[in-house]
């Protein structure tokens, strides 16, 4: 079920991610969709639909995220909590691999997302290759 957010929310949201999904960091320029708001806890376990739980996101990171808050972190089995984009650092829980084309997960929280919102899918390195070649990534975000 969608809700309305307010235009100011939404341009406050794409002001804090400007052009970029606040979990895989791809450029909303290089798709041919629309990036979502995102509910980083979810309406349904109670999140609300203020600016400190929105985020801009890209489609496939909003579905495979769906009403997760926490995932099984593939190193230890154990749940870890999702990254959430408010509160937490991109450069703290992720970085880049050497070549640009996947991100490497630095914490639990990083392993559980990257496996759970699957930052790494096949289609998704393969385009990142062609996005290095031609010099749009990786992105320059903090």
């Amino acid at each position: 079920m969608s809700v309305y957010i307010p235009i100011e929310l939404q341009r406050a949201i794409r002001t804090r991610w400007p052009d970029c999904c606040a979990y895989c960091h791809t450029a909303e320029a290089l798709t041919v969709v629309v990036f979502e708001i995102e509910h980083i806890t979810p309406r349904a376990r109670g999140g609300t639909t203020s600016l400190d739980n929105l985020c801009l996101a890209c489609p496939t990171c909003n579905r495979y995220k769906a009403d997760r808050t926490i995932a099984p972190d593939p190193a230890t089995g154990r749940e870890a909590p999702l990254f959430h984009p408010q509160r937490d650092e991109w450069k703290h829980h992720f970085a880049w691999s050497e070549d640009g084309t996947r991100i490497v997960a630095l914490t639990p929280t990083g392993r559980a997302t990257v496996a759970a919102l699957r930052m790494n899918r096949p289609p998704l390195v393969r385009v990142r290759r062609m996005w290095v070649a031609l010099g749009e990534h990786p992105p320059d975000v903090a």
